[in-house]
């Protein structure tokens, strides 16, 4: 058997090396395409809400939260799962823990800083105010962009736990560092398409670096505040501004 055919065997894939890129690569594409068709808003709208008649009244609020918990559940929840009983490590291994706080809480306000920017300027843009907010009804009032904020959190706690967190870190031992940080970076952009031209772009982008601060950083945290604070800003300057 040539050095080719090996490398096919099952064997092979599962080996010492190779066994933790393979969960994952199959792991996230099982849960990226399980989200996207069964954790929408469009399929909670058309199947879902018929099934609880109380939910007719927020129906586009319900749809919102539904599309935000079970990407917690998928992304955050799964990932957790697979970190202690399937790799049988310590969260902490993978950016679920406080950290080097001292670094990164101030490079979160730098940074949160410019999200904050960034959110103002595709304010104006078309495109992004035709796309956002998710929940229409978030700008009605401040308890309403209030628990909008809420949902976004828990979107962003479980999509930074899975590609910041359980990919990247698990990719890093097979494919050194810049390796995971850039295959995390192509796979969460690729999840983008549809979303406005500057949103897909600008993914490459805010994936490598957030990406680099959680290595510096050894912990997630600053991933989620500054990508639920890019999120939320554009929210806010498209209702509020």
């Amino acid at each position: 058997m040539n050095h080719f055919e090996s490398s096919l065997s099952l064997k092979e894939i599962f080996s010492e090396e190779n066994r933790k890129p393979t969960i994952i690569l199959l792991f996230g594409t099982l849960l990226l395409v399980t989200w996207r068709y069964y954790g929408s808003r469009t399929l909670f709208l058309a199947y879902l809400v018929s099934q609880i008649p109380f939910i007719n009244s927020i129906a586009a609020m319900a749809a919102e939260w539904y599309n935000y918990l079970t990407a917690l559940v998928l992304f955050g929840v799964l990932s957790l799962l697979v970190i202690r009983y399937i790799f049988k490590e310590p969260f902490s291994a993978y950016g679920l823990q406080l950290g080097d706080w001292k670094f990164w809480l101030p490079a979160t306000g730098i940074l949160g800083m410019i999200m904050v920017g960034a959110g103002y300027l595709s304010s104006k843009d078309p495109h992004f105010i035709a796309e956002y907010p998710l929940y229409k009804g978030a700008g009605a009032s401040w308890q309403m962009f209030t628990l909008h904020a809420a949902g976004y959190l828990l979107f962003y706690i479980g999509w930074e736990t899975f590609f910041r967190g359980l990919m990247q870190h698990s990719l890093a031992p097979r494919f050194g560092v810049w390796g995971a940080i850039l295959v995390q970076a192509a796979i969460s952009c690729i999840v983008h398409i549809g979303k406005p031209t500057g949103e897909i772009y600008g993914a490459i982008f805010g994936a490598v670096i957030w990406g680099i601060i959680v290595v510096r950083s050894r912990s997630i945290i600053p991933a989620i505040l500054t990508h639920w604070l890019l999120g939320l800003s554009l929210d806010f300057f498209i209702c509020f501004g």
